[in-house]
This record gives C-alpha cells, structure tokens and sequence, in this order.
C-alpha cells in the first residue's frame, strides 16, 4: 500500500460497530490519518448479526449447588476470539511501502503511541530498524537544569533520529502476572496507553507479529514542577519473552542508558539467571524487578537495584522506579541516538534500500554546500532571487497602482526597473544549490525522486533545528512580556521598545526559516524572471520547472500560491503551473476549499486530518502566504459529485504576528478577499472563545463575503469553533451560536459602511444558517502537551464536519481549473487596487460572454439573411401587382423554420456548451433579445414594404397609362411597320418614322400631369437657415467659406464660442477680440485664455456634434422621398431639431455658442443628406414622372418597331419584346441576391467582419495605422461609426474588386443559372399547359408570370397586339435564344452594377455589424464595443474597451495649460491622481472612484492595467506633430512624452492589438 491509496477524498470513515474484518486495515489508517487513538481498537461486526449476546452464551440444565463449582460444564469454545489490534497495526505496517510507513508511524507518533523500533520478519525473522519511518518525527520539550538555586527552563526542538536522549530499555524474563507494558506506561503518560498492553480493550490472549518487536517512545518534560523527569528520555520495550529474542535482547542493553528486566522469581537455577548474571555484568546500570517479592527498592551495589512487585500498587512501583531513573540518569550516562542502530551489526535498515539511497546521496550533494554556513544567509546565497529582488519588484509593482503626479512617465519609469529587476535575478539565478536541486528533479525517476525530496526537506530540517530553537524561545519569552505590559495598558517607551525587539527577533526568525517551499519559491522566481526577459541563459531548464511543480501538486505535494513572505502572487509562475496541471489532468472541474483563520488556530492540523495532506503544522513553521493541494475524489463516491478533485487553499494566519504593525489589517482583509473568492466554500476558523479576537477575524471575514456579493461571485462558508471547552451542551452551543449571529450582523452593518453597500445582516450578503453552517470543535489535546494525545472527539469533529462540507459539495459543480486559474489572476489584479470592487474584472466572464456575442452575430444574422428573402420574395410579388397588402403573419409564418431552428441552436448552445453555469445568467435576456431582434426585422420589412405598396397604389394610375400607351405604341408600330416595310433597311427614315409617332403618343399621355421638378437643395437649406433666424449675410459667408465641411474635424472650437457675460458682443465674440488682441504675445497668455474651452468642453462639443449628425441622418433617411418625392419641410423638421438640442447644450454651460456654429452644423448636416435626398429623389422621379419613365424606354420601343419593320412575325416581336423585360428583372434579381449572398459570405468567412464587435474594432485598427492615415484616424476618434461604416464599406469593395474577385464572380453566376434554371422552367411549363389546354397568349403570358412572380418583377405585359400567336413551342425558342445573349451578358456583369440596387451588400453588414453599442469612454473616447446596444439596460453588463488610448489622443489637456495630457485611463484608475468630470465643474473626483463623477462615468467599467497600449503609444509618437497642429497644444511640460513610448515600432503596435483581443 502507498500514500496515494490514502490521498483521496473517500466515503466516510466506517464507526466501529459497522467494521468488518476485511476492512480492519483500511479503517485502521482512515482513523490513524485523522488523529483519532481509538484506531488502535476497532470493534468488529459480527459475522452473523442474528446472535444475540445471550443466545452466544452455553446454558446448563442442572439445579445442583454443587455443579457450580465443576467444570464439567462444557464452555462455548467454538467462538473465535477477533484479531489482536497490533496484529492489524504491524500487519499494515508489514504490507506499506516506506512512505506510507513514514506517514502511519508519524501518525502514530502525534497519536502519543510507541513506535516500532526493532521489527523482526514475519517470514524470516530477519531483524529490522525502520530508521525512514521515524524521519519526520520532532519532538520538542522543555529542560529543566537547577542554577543559582533557581530552575531555568529551556526549550529544545529536534528530529528524533537525532536526538541524542538517554533511554531506558525494558525486558521481560518469562512469563509474569503483571503488564510491563501497562508499568511502563505510568512512566510516561499514566492516562495514555502508549504501550499497549494485556488490560487494553480489544486486548486478546492469541497475538502473531508483536513477539519480538522492540516499540520506543519518548517521554517529553513541560518544563514544569510536576514533570516525571527534567529530560527527555526514550523508553523503549521489547515485546514477548526476551528468552526468546537475545538478538533484539543484546542490541537494546548495548545502546540503553539502564536497562529494566521483569522476572517472576529472582532464583538460582532459572533459565533467566544467566542473561541476568550477564546484564549485572555490563557496566550499564540494572533494576530488576521481581514479580513474587514484596520488597521496597534495594540497591544492591552501584548502578545495580531491585524491587519487587508482589502486593504493591502500580503508583508505588512506578513512583519508585521514576526516582531510581532519575537518580542514575542525573548521574554519567550513555546516550542514546536512534540513526546509531544503522550501524548495528545483525540489523537491516530501511533506508539501505538502493533507491531509498540515490535519493540520499542527491539530496546530501545537493544540501552539503549549506553545511556550516549560517542558517540565516542561506537563502541571501543561495536563494537571491526570492530575497530583496523580489520583495522590491513586488513594492514597485503595487506602486504601479499607487501613482502619483505624472503617471505615464512614473508609470514607465516603474515598468523599466520592474525589467531591470528581472534582469538582475536571471543574473543571480544560477545558484550551485538550485542547480543540483532542479537536476536532480529533471534526471531522477519517480521513487527516487520522492526520496530526495523527503531527504532534502530532512536534512534542511536538520540544519536549522538548533537556531530555530533559540529564536523560537526568546520569541517566545519577548511576547510574554509584550502581553504583560499591554494587560497593565502600559503605553510607555518600555513597551515600544519591547515590541521593536520582537519585530527584530520576527525577522530573524523568518530569515532562519528554510524549507523545501524556499526553494520551489526560487525556481517560480527563477521563471518569471526568464520569462519575462526571455533571455540566454547558462541556466537553461527554467522553462520545464512549471511541469515539475505541477508533477508534484499532482503526487499530493502542496504548493505556494502566494508567497507570505512578499504578500505576493507569483502570477506568471502560477499561470504556467496550472496550464501544465491541465495539460496533464485534462481541464477537470474542482471543488476549491479556502480556509481562514487566526494564526495558530489550528487550520492547517484539522486540514491535514481530514483530508490525509502535507500542510506545515510545527510552532517554526505556521503556514505562510497560501498553499493549495490537490485531493483526488475517489471511485467509490465520484458518482455523486460533479468535480474530479477537491482543491484546498491553506493560508497564513490572519494578524499573523510576524506580519504585526501598521499593514496588518489591510493584509488580512487583502488575503481574506484573496481565499475567500477563489473558494467555492471557505472555512471559518475561530479559535478558543476569546470575543476580541473573534470580533477581528469576523470583520475581516464579513468585508471579504461583501465584496465577493458585489462582484457577483457567491461562495459558501462554514464556521469552525476549534478549542470550545465543552461541545456537548446544547444549550450553551446555542447561545454560542446566538452570540455568533449577532457578531456577525454587527459586523455586516460595519462593512456596509465601508464597502458602501446595503446590508441590515449577515444574511444579506451570503446565504447562511446558524443552525447548520457552525460547527463547535473538541479541543486538540487530551490533556497538557507535549505529551498529551489528540482527543478522540477532535477527530470526531474533524469527521463531522467533512460530512458537512461534502454534503454541501454535492450541490456545487465546482469550476474548471482554468476557470481557477483565470480567478486567480482577476482577483489578485483587482486587490492590487485598494478599490477592490471597483477594480474586479471576471476575465472567464468576459471570454465567454464575448463567445456569446459572438454566436448571438451569427443567431441574428440567419435571422436577418432569412428576412432579406423573405423581403425579396414580397417585393417581387408586389411589384408584380400580386399583392397589395403585408400581413405580419404570412412574415412569421416564413420565418418560422429558422426561427426554430436558432431556438434549438440557442438552448443547445446554453445547455452543452462547457461554460454553461456561467452562461445561464445571460439565458433569459438573449433569449428576449433574439424575440425583440426578429420583431424589430419584421417591422422593419413591413414598414418598407408598405411604402413600395403605397407607391405602387399612388402609380396605379400611371401604370394604367402605361399599358394603354404601350398597347397603342404596338399598335401604331404594327401599322406603320407594315407601310415602311420597304425601307426596313434605310435606318434613318425608320427613325424619323418612330420619333413622330412616338411623340404624339408622349403628349397624349402627359397631357394634364405635371412633371416632377428637379430639387435645389442649396436654396432649400438657405431658406430654411433664414426662417429660423439667421442673418442672410451669415448664411451666404458660411456656404461660400465651405467651413462648415471640416466641424466635426476641428482641434479646437473656441472661435465658435464666446463667454456668457460677454453674449451681448457675440458677432465680434469675445475669444475672437482676445486672439486678436493677443497676436504675437507671450505664450503664457495664450496658455492662460486656453482655459474658456477646458478638453472637457472641447470633448462634449464632438459628442454634440457626432449626436446631431447621426441623429438627423437617421431622422431623413427615414423619410419616404425614394417613394413619395422630396418635401423641404423634410430638412426644416430637421434643422428645428438640431437648433433645439443646441439650445439644451448650451444650458448652465460657461459659454454661449455663436451663430456661426449653429449655421455651420446645419450645413454640415445638410450636406451630409444631400446626396442620400437627391439619390432617392432621383429613383421617385424615374418611377413617378410620365416623361421620365417614357424616355428611359423609347430605345426599348424603337428595337420594337424595327422588328416589325423587319417583317418579324408576331412571336419573333413578343420574343424580343419578353426578352427585354427579362433582362432587367434578371440582373436586378441576380443582383440583389448576389449582394445577399456575399454578405453572408463575408459574415462566415471574412475575419473582420465573422466574429463580435471587438473584433472588428480590431481589423478597423490594424487598417488605420497600415494605411498611417491621420485624418481617417481623427473621424475614427470622433466619429467611430462613420469611420466602421466606411471601413466596411471599403473592405466590400476591395474583396469584390481584388481579394477574392473571382469568388464573389463565382457567386454571381451561380445565381444567374438558378435564374435561367426558374425562367427556363417556366418557358417549358407554360407552354406546355397552354398546349395541352388549347390555350392562346393571354393564358401563356398569365402561367409564365405566376411562375415567375416570386422571383422577376415583369411588371404588365401587353399581349392585345400578339394575339394572333399560336405557335408556342416557336415562342419558346424565340426566347430561350434571347436568354442565351442575356446569360452571356449577364456572365460579363460587373459586380459594380449591385450598387445601382435595392440590396447592397455593405449595407447588409452595416445593418448587422453597426447595430451595437456605440458609448465612448468618458475619459479617452474610446468606443464601448460591445455586440448588443442595450447592454447595460437589459443584460447589466458595463460599458468597456479593451483599447483604452492615450487621453492626448482625444486632445486632453491641463486645465489653464496648452500642455497635452498623455495619461491613459487604465493606468489613472490604479493611480492617487483626481479629476474633473467636465469643464465648468469645482469638484474634483478620485480617479480610483471615477463612476461617483456622474452618469457618464457610472456605467463604464475601466479597470487598472499595469500595461499600457502599445497601439495608442505608437500612434501618439507618430503622429505628435500632426495632433499638436490640429489640437493647438504641445507635447511639453507634463504632457512630455516619456522616453520609453518612442521605442515601439508599428508592427509592435499591431501586434498589440492581437494581444489585446485575445487576453480580454
């Protein structure tokens, strides 16, 4: 059996009465592991539970008195007595690797058992010392030595095989009447059976592997008055007769300080006078004691005594015997140390096994270059990358969100010598003892390789012991005499220095302690370091050291999460080591346990027993920073849970005392937060029932819970009431408990306060009850350490309560250990801020929510590209006359088969998807938005749709005169065909014919209609500008200045604006008087008039004038004009709006605008609408004006006419004239489904346009600084969605034109086939019903239209002048001729001719990519990009960037300055600095509590970044002349640039990007 077996989270421990005897092994360890004594007996079930205990009993029939003194009566002897409880400890000890051994005896130790010492072979009978299973056992004690007639008392604290202790050996010389194990026991613990012996329960008559064992245990003086002895003295017995065992006989009186025998009778001629006579011999002194004699103690000569047993009670012989023992050891003695047996002849060692001694001779290489060197300079040698490197990269890395003055400058500053400092510890990395160390771990296999760790942690031990000692006492003796002067509320310099002299001993004390966890600290340093500088190196294994720790963690070894000594998570180090864990384990779910506490309260112990695990538990070594460890579920019980592992998170004590002075406090609640969020549940530890401790840990435990509420992360807890005097009154555990709540709502109202939040209880901040959340502890110790055992109801409790927690497990699915790993980095991130919440980002949230963007582009846009056909399909049916009205219905009807689809797709997506418990807070809302987005299509369509109807109804009338028109023209071209039919070659003349017939019919037919005028925009916009009040003068200047063109562009709006008390001169404006007046004086004056338009003004103009553009755009486009014509009073209702928002603007602002800028944004806004007006006026015209629709037909008319002329017969003309109302349907069919289908093409495949919103951010920047184009950068800043709609716009038209030209082509033919395939169809179908029908044209012209009809608009065909058609198959192939020219030019289309159409495909993907969140960042502009607009309303989800710029970017700058303000705002929020919310304000704001400063800033969620953007730092270094020049402001001052910005290249700064998408 090995540790592994026993390192696993298993069924409860089976109680004793539900044991059988197969389990007697494993339950035994299960018990021993968890500290519980009573290991040692365990009650067998019976076999057959039907036996009674009455019917087990044999009955007699006899009545006679006299039968009660026969043994005639036969007895029951078939029952077999149960099996010896040492049988079942050596038989588990016989049948365990070393390992396990070690653990068991260690066990066994803490238990205040004897230990085997000399252990025969079952089967060979070789004797064997288990010198490895004693190697992790120390035993501390206090010496008491006499001076000056006073006791001085001194502490000691060692491993046992090196102590160096006298020890009294104790034999039994045949068979006796007395235990000499039980005496033996009054010796050392006369409460304890430290021995087990004949009266212990479950003691049986029959024993096989015990005889001959030699067991050894250790008394350990208190150092008090009552001590047995002033020493510490190892016993030692030897098991059976000693008769029978002179081997173990010899060995033990050689190496014994005085050797005890128990005789029966002290008489010549026995068969033990010889081995006494032989022992009187020796020089070692003897007592002898004899079980038939009822004498006191005699001592026969020197050294040599005897004392008999006979009629005397135990406590007599015993205090006898103590007194003989002490008399002789206060005299010379020999000593004994337990690693002198490896030298005994005749004595196997277990630690001469081969592997066992690789093991050795590795660690002894690797620890000999420590030897002789101070304890305290080891790790300043050895270990220089843990020391002083770190502990400064740690202070500057949290003075990073600590800055002060210019950030951006200090912050680089800060950022180089974090590099120089990792520079500097890959310098001092390659220490000889790392070195040796991590080879040996990389070469040595598995076993050997667990040794040298268990030797290394050895022998270290063993270095340090003598020093921490010492350190530990005075340690010891200055706090006493701290706390006495604090009970006497002394406040004098006595106790300030006294508390200096423990703050110096505490130093010491952490300098002097040196473990394994040192060194495995030093190679994560070593890594971070390399990793960060990522340079050669002679020390070239740093890269395998995350895969060696996560082989440890895995093999049950615990590991630093945070180092205590630097209150710092390595997250670099710790990063890796999790990604290796999951490349070896698989992403497994875990159960992460966090546990809290007072320091010494006991944690890391009562983890330890429960769970079988490896957490430092000695007075010189308490838990430091935390430490997790691994613990597998095992098979039996994994069924019932939803995690793999159990991962516990052991920390440092709160108010720890080494950590004692002014940092405390916020270290604690810096932990607490820590442990508290990475744990699904955190155990509460309070110790003992002192109330002023309880309250401290208590509040910093409430604060923690009340953060993890307001960051949404919402672990369990349970209290732990370790040290409670008596756990079984109920009633006096409900008053605890009483008592408890109440503590803990107080302590909620306090950290309300502080955390600014609502909360009346403790309850209101996480789920918690009293009644089955607390669990009261038995005390540790069964009586006064050190020699007192564990009490058996502390294991109990320890039982009990991991029944409570994996009862609550079950519940939980635990996370994903990257989901841990990502946890880790936002919380350690988020505390680095003192504003915690403020700062918490849920990285795993954000990626997945991202993801879910994602798929909610692609839900929508099946959605949308379903409606675009949907759309197409009506349409045509429209404009085919075949309906007139749009029932919402029919839409949903078509719709609904993708609709069901994307409903299947979407519970799919939250139901399998791995990330589903995260993705279930977001379920209900985009399930709702899904609704809302296809309600929001269909109203759109129908709103469309019904303007195509109300046009066609307002052209009905037109239409009529259309047919009518045509109908005569047929009938006159007919007419006079048949007169010029001699002139069909003299092409003049037949043109002269037609132009006379053809303009007598168009004055027919426009005879009382008006012809549509042309519009005149600019006069329109003049007009509009006067009626609301501008002067004429101004308008004209404002539209020949051509001003207005750039507003949007302007650095600086201060010409546009004049201070309110000087309105009364607002045409000269008082900014306009000050430049003047300036001219050519004193920058400093310029600088100090700078502050009329402060960047925030500046900032709210854009914002003003973005909002206007976009708005009345959207408000135009909404107008019918495409259906209904151009009206002015479109652009009066517009420009009345802009005026209107003007005036809010303006309200409680320091500045009035001029007239200037109202006029110039107007015609800004109006000329941005002017070409969308004149387009769609242009289309209103071409289908609404008489004349002008004739005229776009007469070529189509005279092709006619000719063909008469020609002598073409009926079919041939009705052919031709088919053919050409098949070529316009067909290319605007093939067109708009083209546009369609590229837009799908684009969406799926295109990397810009295939994912979410940050995505195309992305492209949209990498396109910007390819091009280095700075004025589409500056319509990116202040406009970011003209400049997204023209980048689509753009990439459309280059993956048309040149990226994947013959793609999209391909795209186009495929529809042009699926065209002809439908036409061709249709030409076969309605020929051959009006055949087989006897049909005549109208009836083909009506089946080949309703073939048609969904697909091709043909509007009315004219069939009264064909009526003479009868051979339809000639018909047939009349047209099918035309439609081979129509695909051939169809095949030459140029993919240019889908923007002359309804659909075009970068309005498809503008509607889809730009219907999102379009808020900037209230500091830097930067844009929210988030998919969904309504985030923050419907899915309270913050605005946030991942691409926060430089605030000199937007053109920020110092209040009063021409300074520019190169700050980013990720970089502020970490820092001291404060703030104006805007320009006029007084009130200045915290940077680190910016969503205080109003509205604007309340929903953004900026949160510190260490790293500033290297995209935005490239571009201000690249463009600083041309940002100066368009700001009006400079680069100097506290606007310099810092040194280090200029370094980065664009190809970094694009790089970047990809970086940046792909961590947020």
């Amino acid at each position: 059996m090995s540790p592994a077996e026993f390192l696993k989270l298993g069924p409860p421990v089976k109680q004793s009465h539900d044991t059988s005897e197969d389990d007697l092994a494993h339950t035994f360890i299960q018990r021993l592991m968890m500290l519980d004594y009573r290991a040692r007996h365990i009650q067998v079930k019976q076999d057959n539970p039907d036996v009674s205990c009455s019917q087990s009993v044999p009955v007699s029939d006899s009545e006679d008195f006299d039968d009660l003194f026969s043994d005639s009566v036969d007895s029951d002897n078939s029952i077999q007595s149960h099996v010896h409880p040492m049988d079942v400890q050596m038989a588990v000890f016989h049948c365990s690797d070393n390992f396990l051994k070690q653990n068991l005896v260690t066990k066994l130790s803490q238990c205040q058992y004897a230990l085997p010492l000399l252990v025969p072979d079952p089967i060979t009978k070789d004797i064997e010392c288990p010198l490895w299973t004693f190697r992790q056992i120390t035993k501390t004690w206090k010496k008491t030595k006499i001076k000056d007639n006073s006791n001085v008392v001194n502490m000691k604290s060692m491993p046992v095989c090196k102590a160096e202790t006298p020890m009294v050996s104790f034999f039994r010389l045949g068979s006796l009447p007395v235990s000499k194990s039980q005496l033996m026991n009054t010796l050392i613990n006369d409460r304890h059976s430290t021995f087990f012996h004949r009266n212990c329960p479950g003691s049986t008559k029959s024993r096989l592997l015990m005889d001959g064992v030699a067991e050894i245990a250790w008394y350990c003086p208190a150092g008090k008055p009552n001590d047995s002895f002033t020493d510490c003295i190892a016993f030692c017995n030897l098991h059976g007769d000693a008769l029978s065992f002179e081997e173990q006989c010899k060995i033990l009186t050689e190496k014994s300080s005085v050797t005890v025998v128990l005789v029966p009778t002290l008489e010549k001629g026995q068969k033990s006078t010889t081995v006494i006579q032989d022992l009187y011999k020796l020089p070692n002194p003897l007592i002898i004691l004899i079980a038939d004699n009822d004498r006191g103690a005699v001592q026969v000569k020197d050294g040599k005594y005897k004392m008999g047993l006979k009629d005397r009670s135990q406590s007599d012989v015993s205090e006898g015997l103590k007194g003989i023992i002490r008399k002789i050891l206060s005299g010379p003695h020999r000593s004994f140390q337990l690693e002198s047996l490896a030298k005994v002849s005749g004595v196997t060692v277990d630690e001469d096994d081969e592997v066992c001694q690789k093991g050795k001779s590795a660690a002894l290489k690797t620890v000999k270059m420590l030897q002789g060197m101070e304890i305290s300079k080891i790790k300043v040698t050895f270990l220089p990358c843990q020391g002083d490197l770190w502990h400064e990269w740690c202070r500057i890395n949290k003075e990073l969100y600590h800055l002060k003055g210019n950030t951006e400058k200090e912050k680089s500053e800060k950022q180089q010598q974090l590099m120089q400092i990792r520079q500097n510890q890959c310098k001092a990395s390659c220490s000889e003892l790392m070195k040796s160390f991590t080879e040996s771990l990389l070469s040595l296999p598995s076993k050997q390789k667990e040794y040298f760790l268990k030797w290394t942690q050895i022998l270290i031990d063993a270095l340090s012991t003598d020093d921490l000692s010492s350190i530990l006492q005075s340690y010891d003796e200055k706090w006493t005499e701290v706390l006495t002067l604090k009970k006497k509320h002394d406040k004098s310099a006595l106790l300030t220095s006294k508390q200096t002299e423990l703050e110096q001993i505490s130093k010491k004390l952490q300098s002097a302690t040196f473990g394994l966890e040192h060194i495995f600290r030093e190679m994560g340093q070593i890594y971070e370091s390399h990793r960060a500088v990522q340079a050669e190196s002679r020390h070239t294994d740093w890269s395998k050291y995350p895969e060696l720790a996560a082989d440890l963690m895995i093999s049950g070894h615990p590991v630093e999460l945070m180092d205590g000594d630097a209150g710092h998570v390595p997250l670099t180090w710790i990063s890796r080591l999790i990604k290796e864990l999951i490349k070896k384990l698989g992403d497994q779910r875990v159960f992460v346990l966090s546990v809290l506490g007072l320091q010494s309260s006991g944690k890391s112990t009562m983890l330890n027993a429960m769970f079988g695990l490896k957490f430092a538990v000695s007075a010189g070594r308490c838990t430091k920073g935390a430490f997790m460890q691994l613990v597998k579920v095992s098979e039996e019980i994994k069924k019932d849970f939803k995690f793999e592992y159990v991962l516990v998170v052991d920390t440092e004590g709160l108010r720890a005392l080494e950590l004692a002075g002014n940092s405390t406090r916020h270290h604690d609640n810096e932990l607490a937060t820590f442990v508290v969020g990475l744990g699904n549940m955190t155990l509460i530890n309070i110790f003992g029932e002192n109330p002023a401790e309880m309250q401290d840990v208590l509040q910093i435990v409430v604060q923690a819970f009340m953060r993890m509420k307001k960051v949404k992360l919402s672990p369990s807890c349970v209290f732990v009431h370790q040290n409670v005097t008596d756990i079984t009154a109920a009633e006096k555990n409900m008053d605890g408990k009483r008592r408890l709540q109440e503590k803990l709502d107080q302590m909620a109202q306090l950290a309300a306060k502080e955390e600014s939040c609502d909360a009346e209880c403790f309850g209101d901040v996480i789920s918690f009850d009293v009644q089955t959340d607390v669990k009261y502890f038995a005390q540790l110790w069964e009586g006064s350490p050190p020699m007192a055992p564990p009490n058996p109801g502390y294991s109990e409790s320890v039982q009990e309560l991991k029944n409570i927690i994996l009862s609550k497990a079950k519940q939980s699915k635990g996370i994903t250990i990257s989901h841990f790993k990502s946890k880790i980095h936002d919380l350690w991130k988020a505390l680095m801020n003192e504003h915690f919440v403020f700062s918490f980002k849920n990285t795993l949230e954000i990626a997945v929510y991202r993801k879910l963007e994602v798929e909610y582009g692609n839900w929508t846009w099946a959605l949308r590209s379903n409606m675009l056909t949907i759309e197409n399909q009506l349409h045509n049916k429209i404009e085919n006359g075949d309906i007139d009205k749009i029932e919402r219905s029919y839409i949903f009807k078509e719709m609904s088969e993708t609709s069901e689809k994307i409903k299947k797709d979407m519970s799919k997506y939250f139901e399998d998807d791995k990330d589903k418990e995260m993705l279930v807070q977001w379920r209900g809302q985009f399930e709702n938005k899904i609704k809302e987005f296809q309600e929001e299509l269909v109203r759109g369509v129908e709103r469309k749709l019904d303007e195509v109807i109300q046009q066609k109804k307002a052209c009905k009338k037109l239409d009529d005169k259309k047919t009518d028109f045509e109908d005569k023209l047929l009938q006159k071209s007919k007419e006079l065909a048949h007169q010029l039919k001699d002139k069909a070659k003299d092409e003049e003349e037949l043109q002269k014919q037609f132009d006379g017939v053809w303009s007598d019919l168009v004055r027919e037919l426009t005879t009382n209609m008006q012809p549509i005028k042309d519009i005149n925009l600019e006069d329109d916009q003049a007009n509009i500008l006067h009626i609301l009040g501008f002067e004429w003068g101004l308008i004209i200047d404002s539209q020949n200045s051509s001003k207005y063109k750039t507003i949007s562009q302007v650095g600086d709006y201060t010409e546009y604006v004049v201070l309110r008390k000087h309105q009364n001169t607002r045409d000269q404006g008082f900014a306009s008087q000050m430049y003047a007046f300036i001219g050519d004086k004193t920058e400093k004056l310029k600088c100090h008039f700078k502050g009329l338009l402060e960047h925030g003004d500046q900032g709210l103009i854009i914002s003003l004038i973005t909002n206007v553009e976009n708005q009345s755009l959207h408000e135009i486009m909404k107008k019918p004009v495409a259906t209904r014509g151009y009206s002015p009073t479109y652009l009066q209702e517009v420009a009345q709006n802009v005026q209107r928002t003007v005036t809010e603007f303006e309200k409680n602002k320091k500045y009035a605008f001029k007239k200037e800028f109202t006029v110039d944004l107007l015609l800004y806004v109006f000329d941005h609408a002017s070409s969308w007006l004149s387009e769609s006026h242009k289309k209103f015209t071409v289908k609404n004006d008489a004349r002008t629709y004739l005229e776009s037909k007469k070529t189509q008319y005279y092709n006619i006419f000719r063909s008469f002329c020609k002598g073409n017969s009926s079919a041939v003309v009705f052919g031709e004239m088919i053919r050409e109302k098949l070529k316009v349907s067909i290319v605007e069919a093939v067109c708009n489904k083209t546009a369609i289908d590229l837009a799908g093409e684009m969406k799926c495949s295109y990397p810009a346009f295939s994912e979410n919103r940050l995505n195309l951010e992305k492209h949209l920047l990498k396109s910007l600084a390819e091009k280095e184009d700075f004025e589409a950068f500056i319509t990116y800043i202040r406009n970011p969605r003209k400049q997204v709609e023209a980048f689509i716009k753009e990439r459309v038209n280059t993956y048309m034109s040149r990226e994947s030209k013959d793609a999209a082509l391909d795209i186009l033919r495929k529809n042009v086939d699926d065209i002809n395939k439908l036409v061709s169809q249709a030409l076969f179908d309605a020929t051959n019903k009006v055949k087989t029908q006897n049909g005549d044209i109208y009836m083909w012209v009506k089946e080949f239209s309703s073939f048609l009809k969904v697909k091709l608009t043909l509007g009315a065909i004219s069939c009264q002048n064909f009526r003479d058609i009868n051979n339809f198959d000639f018909l047939k192939e009349e047209i099918e001729k035309g439609l081979i020219s129509i695909t051939e030019e169809m095949n030459q289309l140029s993919l240019d001719k889908m923007k002359e159409f309804r659909v075009r495909p970068d309005q498809i993907l503008i509607d889809q990519l730009c219907d999102c969140c379009w808020e900037t960042c209230p500091f830097c502009s930067a844009v929210c990009t988030n998919t969904m607009k309504d985030h923050v309303i419907e899915n309270k989800i913050d605005h946030s960037c991942p691409f926060h710029r430089s605030q000199a970017v937007n053109g920020v700058h110092y209040r009063n300055t021409k300074e520019m303000c190169v700050k980013f705002c990720t970089t502020e929020v970490a820092s001291d600095g404060k703030f104006y919310p805007d320009g006029v304000s007084k009130e200045l704001f915290l940077y680190k509590e910016y969503r205080k400063a109003g509205p604007r800033f309340a929903n953004w969620s900026i949160t510190p970044d260490e790293y500033t953007s290297k995209y935005w730092i490239w571009f201000v270094c690249k463009f600083k002349k041309r940002l100066e020049e368009h700001y009006g402001l400079s680069f100097t001052g506290l606007g310099e640039i810092p040194p280090k910005w200029t370094e980065f290249t664009k190809k970094e700064a694009i790089q970047s990007l990809d970086e940046m998408y792909s961590t947020r």
